[in-house]
């Protein structure tokens, strides 16, 4: 079946026992035993598993082509336990333009449990290759950047990481399975945080990890178990509801983002796009090889903090608030938001500028986004 096929039916079958189209919110905490040692339909304790997170796995996994898919608390949960795969010790290999949640995670939390970490630009493979060392065991890639937009070649990262026999993890955020295919590409592990756009209502957070390997995914379901970061069944049926509908958003999303892109790279007032489906990104050609489409993730540079801040104190449509890919436009300013724990030499190290704005754009009406866009920029 086709992709918007699988997203509406796959795990989103009618209830077994009334027949409705759909199923219905499990809230409940446990779940009453057959007998001593015998629980009913599997199901014991809300931790440990319940039905709306079954049917949402399921989904996510059918999506991404993946062995088997678990769903976290928030993304960062599920990429917490992507690293806990790792023992003290071990090497990873980073996307330097990693989203500043990854980056406060692993310099500040998981270098106290003896995992090492290096942050390299992953779009050229031979600084990749140059950063490995013997202990090396995972590659980590972004691709697009979050909020740089840079792209890493996945299948080139495959190749290198089989060759070293270390594990490739692809954060997908951005484009969702149905605008990039990692594991089609090589990749082992697939991350994402589904508050975005596998979500795209911006009423619920969740992470999940998709696994090709089995050893992977029963260690990823006995971590998510035992340290009690499975979603909740409310927010797993939100989430479910959401991917509905996620071919027919991306398609928006992606068609919005082309024109606004394109509309900031001829505004006198805007220095610099990030865009992949600009010809002037220097990835521009791995982005149409690699990518169904450029997306609706796009950041401009408007010069100083001041204009910056001017530009989004006065925005209306778009919404000034962390957070990215939902139905309605977001705007905000990494520096000091997203990716405030990351260490400025660092930011201006890898472009994330005082100045840089970075845009979600949303699936209202394309004239309206452009036409707050062009009233903000009068302030700059």
């Amino acid at each position: 079946m086709g992709f918007a096929t699988n997203a509406i039916h796959v795990g989103q079958e009618p209830d077994p026992s009334t027949g409705a189209v759909v199923a219905p919110i499990y809230q409940t905490s446990t779940y009453v035993y057959e007998e001593l040692g015998k629980a009913k339909g599997g199901y014991d304790y809300a931790r440990t598993n319940h039905p709306n997170r079954k049917a949402l796995e399921r989904t996510v996994a059918k999506l991404e082509g993946g062995h088997a898919a678990y769903v976290f608390t928030s993304g960062m949960a599920g990429i917490d336990a992507v690293f806990r795969l790792l023992r003290p010790g071990d090497h990873v290999v980073l996307s330097e333009a990693v989203y500043g949640g990854v980056y406060r995670l692993s310099t500040q939390l998981l270098v106290h449990f003896g995992l090492e970490f290096s942050f390299v630009d992953t779009t050229d493979p031979a600084v990749v290759l140059g950063a490995m060392r013997p202990n090396t065991k995972m590659l980590y890639i972004e691709t697009p950047t979050n909020p740089t937009l840079r792209i890493t070649d996945i299948a080139a990262m495959a190749k290198l990481a089989n060759e070293r026999r270390i594990t490739l993890v692809v954060d997908n955020t951005f484009m969702t399975p149905y605008l990039q295919r990692p594991i089609e590409l090589g990749a082992h592990i697939v991350v994402h945080s589904m508050t975005k756009y596998m979500n795209g209502h911006s009423d619920a957070v969740g992470g999940s990890v998709i696994l090709t390997r089995p050893e992977d995914a029963e260690k990823i379901y006995f971590t998510q178990k035992s340290a009690g970061a499975g979603l909740s069944p409310m927010d797993c049926f939100l989430v479910s509801r959401g991917l509905k509908t996620l071919a027919v958003r991306m398609l928006q999303h992606n068609a919005n983002g082309l024109a606004v892109a394109r509309h900031l790279d001829a505004h006198p007032k805007v220095r610099k796009v990030y865009y992949p489906g600009l010809a002037s990104h220097p990835q521009h050609e791995l982005a149409r090889r690699q990518q169904k489409g450029p997306g609706a993730m796009i950041a401009f540079d408007l010069g100083d903090e001041g204009a910056a801040r001017r530009f989004l104190n006065q925005v209306k449509i778009c919404s000034l608030a962390e957070s990215l890919g939902g139905v309605e436009s977001l705007i905000s300013l990494p520096a000091q938001m997203t990716h405030a724990s990351m260490p400025k030499e660092v930011r201006d190290r890898v472009g994330i500028t005082d100045s840089l704005v970075r845009l979600s754009v949303g699936i209202e009406d394309v004239e309206d986004i452009i036409s707050d866009l062009d009233q903000a920029l009068l302030y700059v």
